[in-house]
């Protein structure tokens, strides 16, 4: 299964079906289904360390990403 890494990730708050994620890859946090983040996630929750957030692929490409 092919995944899509956004390091140094950071989760900013928790909406249940959602995550604010704040990384340098992105111009502004970003919100990111729940259902976009696959197991091999090092983070997954607010009050984390910031760490490698892992999406599936199909997600990346339809953001425009990949």
């Amino acid at each position: 299964m092919e995944q899509y890494e956004v390091e140094d990730a950071e989760v900013i708050k928790d909406h249940g079906k959602a995550l604010l994620i704040d990384a340098p890859e992105f111009d502004e946090p970003t919100w990111i289904p729940k259902s976009a983040i696959t197991d091999d996630s090092e983070v997954w929750k607010a009050n984390q360390e910031a760490g490698s957030l892992m999406l599936y692929m199909w997600f990346a490409v339809k953001r425009g990403w990949v």
